[in-house]
């Protein structure tokens, strides 16, 4: 939660409308298919694919999702990461609840796998509320992703924890992680709640 937007119950967040029309996903082979008279595009693309281009990566067999969330890590300069496993029953993810010391900067790293194809425009987007009214919304751009057999990650940038008596208290968080094509990769919701100190 960024300082500059710490809650405020008359605060409302707008969606900016966007004109952008992402591409028509294409396969690997179309990827590696297209534009091979260009050898240095062609060098490139074998780079960022790797093993992609000779196997067909499948991290878990029988589950056609693309991208397979695993973690979200609470990072802060001289703790010990928290971590939340996402790979398990989500609906007691609340029961576990993050302290955050008031005032501290703060990151999230996102594990995850991608299997099957490439991933294009992947989004982190986060809403938290306090009693039930949103007080904040990030969405951070991810990237694109092609298929690998070791986790990949995504760290958010540093956020400020807000400070003061009048933000201490405990926050539930809404998480997806999604697309361009508006795929919900994974939702999940989570609970922090703002300390004086980590204890």
């Amino acid at each position: 939660m960024s300082s500059a937007e710490q809650p405020h119950e008359e605060e409302h967040h707008d969606e900016v409308a966007s004109s952008y029309v992402p591409p028509p996903p294409k396969s690997i082979g179309e990827l590696v298919a297209a534009d091979q008279e260009d050898e240095s595009l062609r060098k490139y693309k074998e780079t960022l694919l790797g093993n992609a281009i000779a196997e067909n990566i499948v991290i878990e067999p029988g589950n056609p999702k693309k991208v397979l969330v695993k973690k979200l890590v609470l990072v802060s300069e001289g703790q010990t990461e928290k971590t939340l496993d996402l790979s398990g029953d989500l609906s007691q993810l609340k029961q576990t609840v993050f302290t955050i010391k008031e005032g501290v900067q703060y990151r999230i790293r996102i594990e995850f796998f991608v299997q099957h194809e490439i991933v294009t425009g992947l989004k982190y987007i986060q809403k938290t509320y306090r009693k039930g009214i949103q007080v904040d919304k990030m969405t951070h751009m991810v990237g694109s992703y092609a298929p690998k057999k070791e986790l990949q990650s995504y760290t958010t940038p540093l956020e400020d924890a807000p400070s003061g008596l009048l933000y201490r208290g405990h926050y539930t968080v809404s998480s997806l992680f999604t697309d361009d094509d508006q795929n919900e990769h994974l939702k999940w919701e989570w609970s922090f709640e703002i300390k004086k100190d980590w204890n």
